[in-house]
């Protein structure tokens, strides 16, 4: 009897590892880097590197293993995963190579009988709320250094500040959104991020992407910055569609009423009211194409 958490640990960590930690060191990270990433000793690093650990060539070459490497090795070297991300990816890998895969095929072979048996040991869901939410955390981040990255960002954040947020795929609730705790703020004309993206943490701009998906939109991240007829005219000349609405009725009933008779809107804008600041929502299917779409106009 071999049960097949066996060849995770003798065939597929080890592969897995070598190829891990390979692929980071390509990326210029240092061993000791690549260790305190991979929670394992230096010199177990050096033996990976060093082709001194036997990999699996069946699970060397499985595409779902080489996709998944090269994806966690650009994460964890840019600072777009964090190490709990990258367990969880791994962790989903896995269980997929258990049922139909690499993983499978050898527990078949080493257990002959298993190829007659038809029960699913599917145990882990791919698309768990825990992977959702590192995907979202990621794209937040990588919008984030967009803007960080973009020069002329600063001067389009408003008195209030600017916050970058995106949904899980069904959000529905204030603990859906993730965003900056805090918000972007210009300082001296740079904008800072005060933190790192978390869920629940927007109240203003989460609530405006809700209202919208409410609504109808197709979208997961806005990003909220001032306004300007020069702003909305440079949005129009990107291609995007851009509507007014009433800041002084309720949110959901404002953004309601007036996406209901527009077809795919990207910028939700209001020109203010007493006490209310006017500012520009700036939609779209990810915290990514959002910032970049601000870039563009920059």
């Amino acid at each position: 009897m071999r049960f097949v958490e066996e060849l995770v640990v003798d065939e597929f960590l080890p592969t897995f590892r070598s190829q891990l930690a390979e692929a980071l060191r390509e990326r210029g990270l240092t061993q000791s880097e690549v260790a305190d990433l991979l929670g394992i000793s230096q010199s177990a690093v050096s033996k990976y590197v060093h082709g001194e650990v036997d990999r699996n060539d069946r699970l060397a070459t499985e595409d779902r293993v080489t996709d998944l490497v090269e994806r966690l090795a650009d994460g964890l070297a840019d600072g777009n995963m964090t190490t709990t991300e990258a367990l969880v990816e791994a962790e989903v890998c896995i269980r997929e190579l258990e049922h139909g895969g690499a993983l499978s095929e050898l527990h078949a072979e080493a257990v002959p009988e298993l190829a007659e048996h038809d029960a699913d040991f599917a145990v882990h869901d791919p698309d768990s709320r825990l992977r959702a939410s590192g995907r979202v955390r990621a794209s937040v981040r990588r919008g984030l250094r967009v803007l960080e990255n973009t020069g002329g960002f600063a001067s389009l954040i408003p008195a209030v500040g600017s916050n970058l947020v995106e949904g899980l795929p069904e959000a529905e609730r204030i603990e859906d959104v993730a965003g900056v705790p805090g918000r972007i703020l210009d300082v001296g004309g740079q904008a800072t991020v005060p933190g790192d993206p978390e869920f629940g943490v927007s109240q203003h701009v989460a609530n405006v992407l809700l209202a919208a998906r409410a609504a109808g939109c197709d979208v997961h991240a806005a990003l909220n910055i001032a306004y300007d007829e020069e702003t909305i005219d440079a949005l129009e000349a990107e291609g995007l569609t851009t509507v007014e609405f009433d800041p002084e009725a309720e949110l959901e009933d404002g953004i309601a009423a007036a996406v209901e008779t527009v077809a795919g809107v990207d910028v939700l804008y209001q020109t203010g009211a007493m006490g209310i600041e006017p500012i520009v929502y700036v939609l779209g299917p990810d915290a990514v194409t959002v910032a970049e779409r601000v870039r563009a106009i920059a």
